[in-house]
């Protein structure tokens, strides 16, 4: 996709981190954007950021673990448009700890917004585009974790892997039966989010409960670890780029460490031999 002046994106996770900039960049482009996220004030505040760019936005508050949200999402977008050519399912959030003392209720947070928010935004979204015939483009938010494996964040990496698996059927099934639809799955690096704060959004009915040792320690882990790293404009800007190149795998430069890291659970695979533990020299 080339040109992208007053057509329309709809990207979740919207108010705030890469959902926000993701925002700003289509904004900048001459697009009709629309805002989802489950916070109310953040995104009312990210509206009118992204308005103020030229943009007409607005915001539709979207729990995305729910298909009637994202179902309402994906009528209210169209209803106000006429027509979505870009989908980013970006909302992620993020828990950690050893996997036998996290409780059911982690688990269900985590596939409930990391992969049933991409699951949803599919099935909604995607008949909409086949339906318009016209060209669009899926950029599905993963992680590196969707490349390697590391302690102290299972439920995490699980959910990812399946983010990216998700995205790579995606792209064979769309290159089959709609070719005027790609896709495009996002692997940042540690980018400068609020992601290690995400509990605020958790819904009540699953409580955070059996705090463990191990748990605080790998929350204040990537607390210190996202502050003060890479600014997620650059993020945004790596899938612009991959839109408009028809690129699939949004990845940091070679030389990340988080590369190196991929690379080794490559070689585990390819040899056949137990996982390594290569966390990022970061």
């Amino acid at each position: 996709m080339k040109a992208f002046a007053n057509k329309t994106a709809v990207v979740t996770g919207a108010a705030s981190g890469i959902g926000l900039e993701l925002a700003k960049v289509f904004a900048e482009q001459g697009m009709n954007v629309v805002l989802a996220d489950i916070e109310q004030n953040k995104l009312s505040e990210a509206v009118e950021e992204v308005a103020k760019l030229g943009a007409e936005a607005f915001g539709v508050l979207t729990d995305v673990g729910s298909g009637e949200s994202v179902k309402a999402l994906c009528e209210k977008s169209v209803d106000r448009f006429g027509s979505v050519q870009v989908l980013c399912n970006n909302a992620g959030v993020y828990t950690g700890g050893q996997l036998w003392e996290q409780t059911e209720d982690d688990y269900e947070w985590l596939i409930k917004v990391n992969q049933w928010g991409i699951i949803h935004g599919l099935r909604h979204f995607v008949p909409q585009m086949i339906s318009q015939g016209d060209e669009c483009h899926i950029v599905n938010t993963a992680s590196m974790a969707a490349m390697c494996t590391l302690p102290f964040a299972g439920i995490y990496h699980m959910t990812k892997h399946a983010a990216l698996a998700l995205s790579e059927c995606l792209f064979h099934e769309l290159a089959i039966s709609a070719p005027q639809i790609n896709v495009s799955c996002l692997c940042p690096e540690l980018a400068n989010t609020a992601i290690a704060n995400a509990s605020r959004n958790r819904p009540s009915e699953l409580n955070e409960e059996n705090i463990t040792e191990m748990h605080n320690m790998s929350m204040t882990a990537i607390a210190d670890a996202t502050a003060g790293s890479l600014p997620p404009r650059v993020l945004a800007d790596r899938v612009l780029e991959a839109i408009k190149d028809n690129i699939f795998y949004i990845l940091p430069p070679e030389e990340d460490p988080w590369r190196a890291t991929a690379n080794a659970r490559l070689e585990d695979l390819r040899l056949v031999r137990n996982p390594t533990l290569a966390p990022p020299a970061i």
